[in-house]
């Protein structure tokens, strides 16, 4: 009985620092880069540490994974910063994955059938999130910032599964087409561990 109180107690101290990781992560890159969100076209989701870059004419060419030059322009002045707070002292412990995430509309130019779309998508989106990956690990200049950033950044190319929609429950085709970067901690990681040693007592 002990130990299973002991259990639950834990797991209430690792969402309790969960939500203050979070939101202590959530108020560093807000002051960070509240400045440069409006011209960006991106904004910073609290909920789910995510900074997304909504404005698809400014990231790539219609059908290409090629980097605009101001989208180049833009993750020059962002990841840098970015990375070195999420890798910092203070949350690099608890950061399981930082992804960045390709998304795209349903739309596939011609006549194309929605399975055909799809995919077309998944192969693009999962190019240009490549292509990003590439691009931000190659601004980083500290090895040991490098190291830590190739064991936790991944490029995730996701087609149109998780579209947008507007006020009316359709499709925003133009804020479906993104690039997001969204931080995972461990704090589920840790919660599934406390709970599997209490199923074994």
């Amino acid at each position: 009985m002990h130990n299973v109180q002991q259990n639950q107690l834990n797991i209430k101290k690792v969402a309790v620092a969960y939500q203050e990781l979070q939101t202590d992560l959530y108020i560093e890159l807000w002051e960070e880069f509240k400045a440069d969100l409006l011209n960006w076209k991106a904004v910073i989701e609290k909920e789910t540490l995510t900074i997304r870059f909504e404005e698809p004419e400014v990231l790539f060419a219609i059908g290409s994974s090629e980097l605009s030059e101001k989208f180049q322009i833009i993750l020059d002045d962002f990841f840098p910063r970015y990375v070195r707070i999420i890798s910092s002292d203070k949350y690099k412990n608890n950061i399981e994955e930082i992804r960045i995430e390709g998304h795209t509309s349903s739309e596939w130019s011609g006549e194309s059938e929605e399975m055909e779309a799809y995919f077309n998508n998944m192969r693009l989106s999962q190019n240009r999130t490549r292509s990003v990956l590439k691009y931000c690990l190659e601004l980083i200049q500290e090895p040991i910032i490098l190291t830590w950033s190739l064991q936790h950044v991944t490029a995730n190319g996701l087609s149109s599964s998780r579209l947008i929609k507007n006020n009316e429950g359709l499709e925003d085709e133009q804020k479906s087409r993104r690039v997001e970067f969204r931080t995972k901690t461990n704090a589920e990681k840790k919660v599934v561990e406390i709970i599997e040693r209490m199923e074994k007592i």
